[in-house]
């Protein structure tokens, strides 16, 4: 029954309907985005034991965020070179 106590509250006081929308609004928002890059980003991970170093698998050419502008990328060759000697 604590829920009519509410309704009754929203009655009263009409000026929380705005702000109770834009918190709705706010909490969908960040829960989809959250449910999103968990179920898509390959550098979100829940289970370490599966893969332990996923950011061995990223396509350093892919845009990893959300919004990306003028990204070049191009290999570093010491890396590169220390990443050929300890994977040997």
């Amino acid at each position: 029954m604590g829920g009519f106590g509410f309704f009754q509250m929203l009655r009263k006081k009409k000026e929380l309907i705005p702000l109770i929308g834009f918190m709705a609004f706010a909490a969908t928002g960040a829960t989809s985005m959250s449910i999103y890059f968990l179920l898509t980003k390959p550098d979100v991970i829940l289970n370490k034991t599966r893969n332990p170093e996923p950011w061995e698998r990223l396509d350093p050419s892919k845009p990893q965020k959300l919004l990306t502008i003028n990204q070049q990328w191009k290999p570093v060759e010491e890396l590169e070179l220390v990443k050929s000697i300890t994977k040997s």
